[in-house]
């Protein structure tokens, strides 16, 4: 063992998550630590709160960074909406859909799930015809943009035929936040959760939530004690609520909190409709050269991520041998597939500020080189030019 720090190489990280940390966010958590219940801090909390608002686009109060990854940020919207015995709707399309299912599960609460192929967005009329089958089904829960495919379901419909049932949903927005629209009260989402290491190019460790006041009233009534002490809303809605004086409910990652400042200050500084519109195009230029080499996508134009690329591998073409050739020998980071798709699909990022002109053509010159050194079958030299046509159009 030795006594040397530990010095991370310099990766471009282009994969599913985490994205490329801003240099504003890093600086911002280098900043002196204070007591999590700080005067300064507490007003820092409460800006924090106005912008996740903006982020989401809602007025919703209970809106919030739990204090630990977007997986917990899963988690609080489960333990605190189901209880034991109801039963939920699970859409799933990919392998976040199924950790709903297992959420609800542990709940103590029966799970009936609609299925969908995975690459393609959840089908309304599937939900539909759950619900009619279901009357006494409580929450619908669903996956927006579904990380292990790159597929993004229209969350305004699946939410509008919930409330026709009226049930509660549960959003995953883990990987839609900041890169494409997100319209938490124009939608009527009543719990949506959230992470910092993707569109919002900030450090991973925090789960951006909000709850509506359906949701928050539910809460306030239940039969139930939510099974999770550390993410029980009735206890963290103490720390998080309004006012200068906040109970002391768990010890604040404060220079993380730092971080998501900063990431939503530039979120505002940049404006919502111009990093959704970033995102879009690169994405169109990362399609354009991927499509000039020869290489396809999984999921159909409509239904696609501009900041998740689940692109079909080459035949006969090994999907470590590649990725391990552009990490070793280029510093870039793309994903595996996961689940159903493991071993036949990459999953290239575009998020945050990760998401830009320079990524898209290194992305595209280092595929091309690793390869046309593995003799794969694709068209060389092309990839560049045709990124290029998007950015000059």
């Amino acid at each position: 063992m030795s006594n040397s720090p530990f010095n991370p190489p310099v990766r471009t990280l282009m994969g599913p998550g985490p994205s490329d940390v801003h240099p504003r966010i890093l600086e911002a958590m280098s900043r002196p630590t204070i007591g999590h219940l700080d005067p300064k801090f507490i007003e820092m909390m409460d800006d924090i709160k106005t912008r996740l608002q903006y982020a989401f686009q809602t007025k919703n109060a209970m809106t919030m960074p739990i204090s630990a990854p977007g997986s917990a940020g899963m988690e609080s919207c489960f333990v605190n909406l189901v209880e034991p015995g109801d039963k939920v709707i699970v859409c799933q399309n990919g392998v976040f859909g199924g950790r709903m299912k297992e959420n609800v599960i542990r709940c103590g609460a029966t799970p009936v799930m609609v299925e969908d192929e995975w690459g393609r967005a959840v089908d309304p009329d599937k939900l539909r015809d759950a619900l009619k089958a279901n009357p006494d089904a409580r929450v619908v829960a669903f996956v927006h943009a579904e990380t292990s495919t790159g597929a993004q379901s229209d969350a305004e419909t699946l939410c509008r035929i919930a409330r026709e049932h009226d049930c509660l949903t549960i959003v995953d927005a883990v990987t839609s936040l900041g890169g494409t629209p997100v319209k938490v009260d124009d939608w009527g989402i009543d719990a949506i959760y959230s992470g910092t290491q993707k569109c919002l190019s900030c450090a991973p460790g925090l789960s951006p939530v909000s709850f509506s006041q359906r949701a928050l009233d539910f809460v306030s009534s239940r039969n139930h004690p939510v099974q999770s002490w550390f993410l029980d809303l009735n206890l963290v809605m103490g720390y998080w609520g309004e006012g200068a004086k906040r109970a002391y409910h768990h010890t604040a990652p404060v220079n993380a909190l730092y971080g998501l400042h900063e990431a939503l200050v530039m979120l505002q500084e940049e404006g919502l409709e111009n990093a959704w519109a970033r995102h879009r195009l690169h994405h169109n230029a990362l399609k354009a050269g991927l499509e000039a080499m020869g290489l396809s996508f999984v999921v159909p134009e409509d239904e696609r991520l501009p900041q998740l690329n689940a692109v079909t591998i080459p035949e006969g073409v090994d999907d470590a041998t590649v990725r391990g050739r552009l990490l070793n020998d280029f510093n870039l980071e793309i994903g595996a597939g996961l689940g159903a798709l493991a071993s036949k699909v990459w999953r290239i990022g575009l998020m945050g500020n990760a998401c830009n002109r320079r990524n898209v053509l290194f992305c595209l010159a280092a595929l091309e080189s690793v390869l046309s050194d593995l003799k794969a079958p694709i068209e060389r030299g092309v990839a560049i030019d045709a990124a290029m046509g998007q950015y000059t159009d």
